[in-house]
């Protein structure tokens, strides 16, 4: 069993500033591709950023320049590091990864279950 487990979110002002935290835990062998998902209601859950177990990185246009994601391989957490935060930012945040654990022994993409972000105008 795999859990994915986010924390960090809160509240803040417009051009804030959060760092989300995201930690894999369980009969984990080896994690893929982390990153960082947010769905608004009635919207699709969209990619906000993503980090390879290389090290390599992808972002979506509009946050690029200002959220960071990053990895730290020891503690199998992956952290999104937010800044200038706006308005329309606010809605809940999901980690995801691809996670080979010693029940499959293949990769399996496993999600959190979310933290909110809210921006304040």
């Amino acid at each position: 069993q795999v859990q994915l487990v986010e924390s960090g979110g809160g509240l803040v002002q417009a051009g804030g500033s959060l760092r989300l935290s995201c930690a894999a835990s369980g009969s984990i062998i080896g994690i893929g591709a982390m990153g960082w998902y947010r769905q608004a209601p009635g919207k699709q859950r969209e990619l906000v950023g993503v980090i390879t177990s290389g090290g390599n990185t992808n972002y979506a246009d509009s946050v690029k320049g200002r959220f960071t994601v990053s990895r730290d391989n020891a503690k199998n957490t992956v952290y999104l590091q937010m800044n200038n935060l706006k308005p329309e930012e606010t809605t809940v945040y999901y980690c995801n990864a691809w996670v080979v654990s010693r029940i499959s022994l293949r990769a399996d993409n496993y999600w959190g279950r979310g933290t909110q972000v809210t921006v304040s105008s």
